[in-house]
């Protein structure tokens, strides 16, 4: 690794994209809707459960 890069920078600074007007996707825990749109792939969580998981992630060893 050199020196110019950190950890704690993102490597995909693509960012996720979101859907400007509806439908939008439903989260897969809580049901709300999230900010991306409902073709969107994958687990889709809202913006509380992705900071909840963010946290379990950051606080797991």
């Amino acid at each position: 690794m050199d020196e110019e890069t950190s950890y704690c920078e993102p490597t995909d600074t693509a960012p996720e994209p979101t859907a400007t007007e509806g439908p939008y996707a439903e989260c897969v825990l809580c049901r709300r809707p999230t900010e991306y749109p409902e073709s969107t792939k994958g687990i889709t969580l809202c913006p509380v459960c992705e900071w909840r998981e963010a946290e379990r992630t950051a606080c797991s060893g």
